[in-house]
């Protein structure tokens, strides 16, 4: 691995650390402040609607933008803004509002750095395919291990020493990882796309995904599992405290199952790629997030839940670690921006419907409904996605982004990609 890697992990190590204090501490935040069902959908569902609104217009500005510039400026941002909400709670005028306002511009800060880091990390370890999934899985794992593993206890921790404490705990995590951001090497930048207006090259890069096959698959998968996993993270705290008995502490203990899982999918991802197949691991993987949800629906107790998580856990980190890799590898560099972003957008904007389901299922029905409608979701998903994923395809793919062919080249012969639009 480069040098520069090595910054960059330790970078999103950090930050994925503070991640995981605000991902424990916010919905026991909003649970201080409201017990509305809709009212914690809204906090959770604005945090994406920033991919809704800018989501491809945000991928051409980051294929016109210096990335590494881009990353450790949306990461500043983001410190800064963490104090506005910390303020208000340390002078007890925090409200649902004003979280969610927060939560908002914090998903548009998402957005540029998360952007900016796929289109970067090819062009760091120069488009190669292992390099790629090796540096994916070890991205991922610290981001699970961080986010997932230590930080919600500690979020829970930290907020009993005062709301304000978990969120300035993750504004010093952003500030450390601009700070490393920046010292990264800079990299040239696309050949910029003559005569095109930004609209133009935005729509570009979403017609290139939605005109291949491999890429639709790989994008389709995130977006029906975000409306599933958002409508189960709704009411999950809620579900976790009424029905299982879980306090606040032992909610964050269920977090952790789940990045635990989540800590091994990533760790035996590569494995499972040459096991099974690129194609037929993801198939694989979503279909265990989709069985896992509908265990912890019917859990009767802490202990089934927390291992259901941990399933659900393994099959996203493995799928988190493959699909991006693959993406990477086949498309060319001056579209990645926008092609990442449009893949982001769709996962993201599927989020606000997840959130909203999940909050009137529960209203209407029962705490468990959102639970089970969520794996019904994940189910149907892998058996319409598996051919489009398929081990030929991906295969056909990466032959045709193989360097022999160009690596900027849409190789427009090949079968998996057949119908990708000539935009070199």
């Amino acid at each position: 691995m480069p040098t520069g890697f090595g910054r960059l992990w330790t970078a999103q190590t950090i930050s994925s650390l503070g991640d995981g204090v605000t991902h424990a501490a916010l919905p026991l935040i909003a649970l201080t402040l409201t017990r509305d069902p809709m009212a914690l959908a809204v906090v959770t569902a604005a945090g994406t609607l920033p991919w809704l609104l800018f989501g491809v217009l945000g991928g051409a500005l980051v294929d016109r933008w210096d990335r590494r510039r881009t990353m450790w400026v949306a990461d500043t941002a983001r410190a800064v803004l963490l104090a506005i909400p910390a303020a208000a709670a340390a002078l007890d005028v925090l409200s649902v509002a004003l979280l969610a306002a927060v939560a908002f511009l914090l998903g548009l800060g998402q957005l540029f750095f998360d952007t900016a880091a796929t289109a970067y990390l090819p062009e760091l370890l120069r488009r190669d395919p292992a390099l790629l999934e090796r540096a994916n899985s070890r991205l991922r794992g610290a981001q699970t291990a961080m986010s997932g593993f230590a930080g919600p206890p500690a979020g829970s921790a930290l907020l009993a020493l005062g709301r304000a404490v978990p969120l300035l705990t993750d504004a010093v995590s952003f500030l450390l990882s601009a700070l490393l951001v920046r010292t990264l090497p800079a990299m040239p930048r696309p050949v910029p796309e003559v005569r095109e207006s930004l609209l133009r090259q935005a729509r570009a890069g979403a017609s290139y995904v939605f005109r291949d096959r491999v890429l639709l698959g790989l994008a389709l998968r995130p977006a029906v599992g975000n409306v599933a996993f958002l409508a189960v993270e709704t009411v999950l705290a809620l579900f976790a405290h009424d029905r299982l008995g879980i306090d606040t502490y032992g909610f964050g203990l269920l977090l952790t199952a789940e990045a635990t899982g989540g800590l091994l999918g990533a760790g035996i991802a590569s494995y499972l790629g040459r096991r099974l197949g690129t194609g037929t691991a993801l198939t694989c993987t979503a279909a265990v997030e989709g069985l896992a949800i509908l265990g912890l629906a019917a859990a009767p107790n802490p202990y089934v839940a927390g291992l259901a998580l941990a399933v659900c856990g393994a099959g996203m980190g493995a799928t988190m670690v493959l699909g991006p890799s693959l993406r990477q590898a086949i498309v060319p560099g001056h579209l990645m921006g926008r092609v990442a972003s449009t893949s982001r957008m769709l996962a993201m904007c599927a989020a606000p419907v997840g959130a909203f389901l999940g909050g009137w299922l529960a209203t209407t029905y029962d705490i468990r409904t959102p639970l089970y409608a969520a794996a019904g979701l994940l189910l149907t998903m892998t058996a319409v996605t598996a051919s489009m994923t398929s081990n030929r395809r991906v295969e056909a793919a990466l032959r045709a982004a193989a360097p022999n062919g160009g690596p900027d080249h849409p190789a427009s012969e090949d079968p998996a990609r057949e119908s990708a639009p000539e935009l070199s």
